[in-house]
């Protein structure tokens, strides 16, 4: 099935959202308050810096940025490419387009291009694949938050998180994004996860590496060619 990539749409990637990193916020106030006024929004995953359906501590501490992105799915087209820190979260978003990791990728078509679209940690090891599958077993987050008795579990997750340097260069992005390219059949390819906003081009395919809004406080905006912008 093909989705319709619009003109105006903003892609937002990796902002992981906590008490530190508050830009995702601010954007969102933004398409709120009209200042900003896409006609779809890609947020890209890695949005909050840990959520998921069943995490009722970080649902709780995020529920500002959760209700922004409802309200703003109720008036333009909104999809939600769960990431490797944000999953199970359809029941949390009713009115956004949410694909989990194993849905992805996820394809549009724009003019006669046909572009793929996924948070960026597919096409992995097996390893990483059942590591994923564990983090997001519901059985075992609901019996997690039974016995998070205070919030102890969610809070030592929340301060290892804050801790953590995410923000880091690729020393040869046009390599990597060789690399990256092959996994796919499509014309251009858009990630996140990697934390880069870089773009290359092939002979026959372009990748798009959406940069993390917490690491360079930019988005990206969409007519026809991807272009940075500066939060």
């Amino acid at each position: 099935m093909f989705h319709n990539l619009e003109n105006n749409s903003l892609f937002i990637a990796d902002s992981h959202f906590n008490k530190k990193n508050q830009e995702l916020l601010t954007l969102l106030e933004k398409i709120v308050n009209k200042e900003l006024t896409p006609s779809q929004l890609f947020l890209m995953g890695d949005m909050i810096d840990f959520i998921s359906g069943e995490s009722k501590y970080f649902i709780k501490i995020n529920k500002k940025v959760i209700d922004l992105i409802n309200k703003i799915s109720q008036n333009i087209e909104v999809f939600y490419l769960e990431g490797n820190h944000d999953y199970n979260l359809q029941k949390l978003f009713p009115f956004v387009k949410v694909y989990k990791r194993e849905m992805q990728p996820i394809f549009f078509k724009y003019e006669d291009k046909t572009i793929a679209l996924a948070h960026g940690d597919i096409f992995t090891p097996w390893h990483y694949n059942l590591y994923c599958k564990i983090i997001r077993n519901r059985p075992l987050l609901h019996f997690l938050n039974l016995i998070d008795f205070n919030n102890f579990i969610s809070k030592k997750i929340e301060e290892s998180l804050l801790q953590k340097n995410i923000c880091s260069m690729i020393s040869d992005f046009d390599l990597f994004a060789k690399k990256r390219l092959k996994n796919y059949d499509a014309n251009i390819i858009i990630e996140g996860h990697f934390h880069q906003g870089k773009i290359f081009k092939s002979e026959k395919q372009k990748y798009v590496n959406i940069p993390s809004l917490c690491c360079s406080k930019q988005y990206m905006i969409f007519n026809g060619e991807f272009q940075g912008v500066n939060l």
